[in-house]
């Protein structure tokens, strides 16, 4: 069964990490994704750590279910071997840093000229103007300048600390995404196609503001003079491990002091009320982290899930492949890779009532599909052969 998206036609020119991440998803929903790489190395993820046969596991997993095809747009004739290809398609995606696009002849108005309903996509570290736009940008300088970093500070030193997953260029690639399927839905309707721009600071500022800017969202109050995170994190130490646990509402503080062992912490006057929790929030989570050191990680969760008190064993990642709720939910497939043998990788999170969203087909090696998909934008034999001595192709 064909998935949503199934008949969209997508024309991919962005390496890394947001732009092939946010197609992924369209092509995990059975969009036709074109992916154009240049000649030598293609995607600059290609070679990353633990690569086999320039195929590293990063690229494996946000390549999967795209064609792949080499284009010199150094070059006059790959510029405009790239625009027959565009005027097929629904969608283009580039991630070059602003100004690149329209220098290298294929920015919005050139490729609006050839495809009037085309959606035209931008992904950029800053966005299009101001004064970090020409910074060369990586998902750190991101968590850096929009907070994230700050956010994640050492409680006890306040030294800012970096996550360690490269969440911008994730959320941005989420957002994007999302985004894309919107504008497509628009030109549904519209017929009509537009030029849609994302900035990664964009997309994170965003990202971490309902929670993560709590003091400087109401601008009747003076935001505090906080110097560093003085509160813990939930992670809390077992007698054997680590598990997490909380409480939010009313029932189950009650459930997690009784399931605790200490009931009494529900007549203390720090914890008798939720406002006065948050303010005794350091001696509320500091005795939860002696009780629950002196039982082991299982035993606490027996006690907890009997209660209906949020909680779980905090995995490691080799856990997370045995886990019973994650193989229940069938989220963690094994596909043959022809190049590299076995691997494991996530199916598309979103499924759908009536539509198939699923592992089509592997990453493609470098060029892999040259030469379909210009048959298929009607180029013949000769032509091929001819664009491939000139090294447009590859």
């Amino acid at each position: 069964m064909a998935g949503p998206l199934d008949g969209f036609r997508i024309v991919d020119v962005t390496q890394m990490v947001s732009g092939p991440m946010a197609t992924m998803i369209l092509a995990d929903q059975g969009a036709d994704v074109i992916k154009v790489e240049p000649p030598g190395s293609g995607d600059l993820t290609r070679a990353l750590a633990a690569s086999k046969r320039a195929m590293s596991p990063m690229f494996a997993v946000i390549n999967r279910n795209k064609k792949s095809i080499v284009i010199d747009l150094k070059k006059p004739r790959g510029v405009g071997l790239l625009k027959d290809l565009v005027r097929g398609a629904d969608l283009f995606v580039q991630n070059f840093r602003p100004g690149a696009a329209e220098r290298m002849g294929i920015g919005y108005e050139a490729l609006a000229a050839v495809n009037p309903e085309l959606v035209y996509v931008s992904i950029s570290g800053f966005g299009e103007r101001g004064p970090y736009i020409h910074k060369r940008v990586y998902d750190p300088v991101v968590q850096a300048l929009s907070g994230l970093a700050a956010i994640q500070a050492d409680q006890a030193t306040g030294r800012p600390r970096m996550m360690r997953l490269i969440v911008p260029d994730k959320v941005t690639a989420l957002t994007a995404a999302q985004a894309m399927t919107a504008a497509l839905l628009g030109r549904e309707r519209t017929h009509k196609g537009q030029h849609l721009k994302l900035a990664m600071l964009d997309a994170v500022v965003a990202f971490q503001w309902p929670e993560g800017m709590t003091a400087y969202t109401f601008r009747s109050s003076e935001p505090p003079a906080v110097v560093r995170q003085t509160v813990r994190d939930l992670v809390y130490q077992t007698a054997d491990g680590y598990i997490t646990v909380g409480a939010v509402s009313e029932v189950e503080w009650q459930a997690l002091a009784r399931a605790i062992g200490h009931p009494e912490w529900l007549d203390d006057p720090r914890f008798s009320t939720p406002a006065a929790r948050v303010r005794h929030t350091e001696d509320r989570l500091e005795l939860t982290a002696q009780a629950l050191k002196e039982k082991p990680s299982a035993e606490w969760i027996k006690r907890f899930d009997a209660a209906q008190v949020p909680c779980a064993p905090i995995l490691s990642r080799a856990d997370i492949l045995t886990d019973p709720q994650i193989a229940a939910n069938e989220l963690i497939v094994e596909v043959e890779h022809p190049a590299v043998g076995v691997m494991r990788q996530p199916r598309p999170a979103a499924r759908f009532d009536g539509a198939s969203t699923k592992i089509r087909s592997a990453a493609p090696v470098l060029g892999e599909h040259t030469d379909q998909v210009l048959r298929d934008a009607g180029f013949d034999a000769s032509a091929i052969k001819r664009l491939r001595a000139a090294d447009v192709i590859a």
